[in-house]
């Protein structure tokens, strides 16, 4: 066989080059006279326009994220309020191919209903057989009223005689995620920012690798917000962080490794990958205005809450699918899936095993970690990508001019954009614009129930309300009207 040549193999040299033009003369035929801006294009609620087609960028590069052909952490919730049977859980869940524990904590924005007691005893007995040290990554979702739970996990950690420095754990806390909750009060920051500061200090000092602090952006995408203001939400949160842990002494070097994010994962593909490639851009503009060579921040996933729906709810399995997928290829390093019962109550062992087995098959039948960025270059998803990113960065500096996230929120800045956003999506489904399957279109009149445990939901635990003038974001979901 003749050697092959260095070059691209010339897959399209027995055919005749098509041109733009070429195509839209095909495309007219087809819509027969409709105009081609309405038949073919669509406008993101940040006002995006997305066109059909988009030439190849040739000067693209891969986002930097995830190391090349490394898989992403599959993660699995621990959210059940009886400590026992969150252990069971657990274990099922490691030696059925997880490789990480999300601890929700009751009254924690992912909780639901749900959730763990942040007690010592609770923690270390969900944590029964839990090998720490053996690559098991675990984040903690807190609430304002369970930041203890991380205390009591290192007590735990230090009674087992384990080395911190050998373990992958994510602290999680997020006192500004709290805030935009309605819980604490933002004249309060400064405190609650040195206070952040010191704890992050401590265990640093103790031998944690962290990451300790996250700017959580489900938040934001459960109160219906778009996608520029989510990375904007959450890059306004980071850089609040840097400046709190940088102001407690901690040099900028050390204090971007010590922050993290996260993003909720829809059914929009192509939104969803550019977002998660956007905020990888975007953080790493912040990090070369503070005089820091980029580094890939950790930016972890979960299918999103407002998608869920208690009708149908098997529809949910193929919304998770494709939410994973389009956060897998754009460069998450962890991602949690909501089982497809999950707005019906607490769901069973075999939803749990489907949210599980949908990243195991997408990770080792499809392959989907094994190429870095695949959409670099794709002409569509780079558009997106820099248009999100220049959308998320003029309202960041919004933010900034107000004089940061915790006075936007006083303001009720950024609650405003997200509550006309959050109104127009509910307009768009109610109209019918945007479907959801089994809940607003094609539903089923035979529809069988679904199991869920028999649990009851658990009261989160007393939170301080804020005391300003601070209207809180509050999760929803898209489909509760029809339901």
């Amino acid at each position: 066989m003749a050697d092959l040549p260095d070059d691209d193999l010339p897959l399209a040299a027995d055919f005749p080059p098509a041109t733009r033009e070429q195509w839209r003369e095909l495309v007219d035929a087809v819509v027969k006279g409709a105009a081609f801006d309405q038949a073919l294009t669509s406008t993101t609620y940040d006002g995006l326009l997305i066109e059909p087609l988009s030439a190849r960028n040739t000067d693209a590069r891969p986002v930097a994220g995830r190391a090349p052909t490394a898989a992403w952490a599959a993660m699995q919730r621990i959210d059940h309020p009886d400590p026992a049977l969150g252990n069971a859980q657990a274990l099922q869940d490691l030696v059925n191919g997880a490789n990480g524990l999300s601890l929700v904590f009751a009254g924690s924005p992912g909780a639901h209903g749900f959730g763990l007691p942040a007690s010592r005893d609770a923690i270390a007995h969900v944590l029964k057989g839990v090998h720490l040290d053996a690559g098991i990554a675990i984040d903690c979702e807190l609430g304002a009223q369970t930041e203890n739970a991380a205390v009591h996990l290192t007590t735990l950690i230090e009674s087992r005689g384990v080395s911190p420095a050998a373990l992958n754990i994510r602290f999680g806390f997020d006192p500004l995620g709290a805030m935009a909750r309605g819980e604490g009060d933002p004249a309060a920051w400064s405190s609650l920012a040195s206070d952040l500061a010191a704890l992050v200090s401590s265990l640093a000092a103790g031998g944690f690798k962290g990451p300790f602090a996250v700017a959580d952006g489900r938040i934001v995408h459960a109160a219906g917000g778009s996608e520029a203001q989510e990375l904007a939400f959450i890059l306004a949160n980071a850089v609040a962080y840097l400046r709190a842990l940088e102001a407690g002494g901690i040099p900028l070097e050390a204090a971007r490794k010590m922050i993290f994010f996260r993003l909720a994962a829809d059914a929009e593909q192509f939104l969803t990958i550019a977002k998660f490639r956007a905020l990888r851009k975007l953080w790493a503009r912040i990090e070369q205005a503070c005089g820091l060579a980029p580094t890939p921040a950790f930016v972890s996933a979960e299918t999103a809450w407002r998608m869920m729906t208690r009708r149908d709810p098997h529809v949910n399995i193929v919304r998770a699918t494709v939410a994973v997928l389009s956060a897998g290829l754009g460069g998450a390093d962890a991602i949690t899936v909501l089982p497809f019962t999950q707005a019906l109550g607490l769901p069973d062992g075999f939803a749990r095993r489907i949210a599980r087995n949908t990243q195991l098959i997408l990770l080792e039948e499809s392959h989907l970690a094994k190429v870095a960025d695949p959409a670099a270059g794709a002409g569509g998803i780079e558009d997106l990508t820099v248009k999100l990113c220049r959308s998320a960065w003029a309202l960041f500096q919004e933010i900034e001019a107000a004089g940061g996230l915790e006075a936007a929120l006083e303001q009720d800045l950024i609650q405003n954009k997200i509550a006309a956003t959050r109104a127009e999506r509910q307009a768009s489904v109610a109209s019918g614009r945007d479907v959801l399957v089994g809940a607003t279109a094609f539903r089923n009149p035979d529809e069988v129930p679904v199991a869920v445990l028999d649990v009851a939901p658990v009261a989160a635990p007393d939170a301080p309300r804020s005391a300003a003038r601070i209207t809180p974001l509050t999760p929803m979901r898209l489909a509760e009207p029809f339901e």
